[in-house]
């Protein structure tokens, strides 16, 4: 049994879904309450996002902002395009790709928190954002049809998944040939010891689910992407005790990548 399979045999799958829905079930309704996490503006302008693309969308999305990294450079997304955001969360991501596919193209954010795609979907027909839609959907199963996207983006979800192999694997099925993938994830330097990986609540952190890195490029890899670009995140910085302590004896760190399908 290999070290994956080993950790979703011995984590409890439903608690973490649990914990993960009323973690960021409370980020949709309190944005300025205290997580393990950074948020907001501040947090979205040190990562790259530009202030400019920010005044141009809903502020309440921006407020509960909780990604860990800016890859919308490594996207380079065009008019026109379709694109599916793994993990839309509070839909600030969803809106900036709105912005760079225009109203020719189409953003599709999927989410399994009902508090965040409430929000999501309000702050929506606020602003007119007509060109997002939102699906209540898991990320290993997304109800899409094979082919249906240009790209596929994601911001600091994939490490909350047991299955990231399938994650990666769906994230293949959706995209066209020639499409891509990119996205920002929290990952380690080093193999995460099982008292992390088989805690529920750490993963629900952003720690316990960190994949090591070059494993998590394999993995992406073995879905039958290929990986083009891998940069580190030093913006991003860890406030909690737990999540600082596994930085610095882990090298837990957030990346970005972008990967191609053939």
């Amino acid at each position: 049994m290999d070290m994956a399979t080993a950790t979703r045999t011995q984590l409890n799958t439903a608690e973490l879904e649990q914990k993960v829905k009323e973690m960021y079930g409370e980020v949709a309704r309190n944005p300025h309450g205290k997580f393990h996490f950074e948020m907001g503006r501040v947090l979205a302008e040190r990562l790259g996002y530009p202030s400019a693309d920010l005044d141009r969308i809903p502020a309440g999305g921006v407020d509960s902002f909780a990604g860990v990294g800016h890859y919308f450079d490594l996207a380079k997304l065009q008019p026109g395009e379709t694109v599916v955001d793994l993990g839309s969360g509070s839909s600030m991501d969803t809106f900036i790709a709105a912005l760079y596919v225009g109203k020719t193209g189409k953003v599709v954010g999927v989410d399994m928190t009902d508090a965040q795609l409430d929000k999501a979907e309000r702050l929506r027909a606020a602003a007119g954002f007509e060109n997002v839609s939102y699906l209540k959907s898991y990320i290993e199963a997304v109800r899409c049809e094979d082919g249906a996207f240009d790209a596929v983006i994601s911001n600091g979800v994939i490490n909350l998944a047991p299955n990231k192999q399938q994650v990666f694997k769906e994230a293949t099925r959706l995209l066209r040939p020639g499409g891509r993938l990119a996205i920002a994830d929290i990952v380690t330097e080093a193999q995460l010891p099982e008292g992390i990986t088989c805690n529920a609540t750490l993963w629900a952190a952003c720690i316990g689910g960190a994949m090591q890195v070059d494993r998590y490029v394999e993995a992406i890899e073995r879905a039958g992407l290929q990986v083009e670009v891998v940069q580190d995140n030093p913006q991003y910085r860890f406030i909690s005790d737990n999540a600082r302590a596994a930085a610095r004896k882990y090298g837990v760190k957030s990346i970005s990548l972008r990967a191609i399908k053939g």
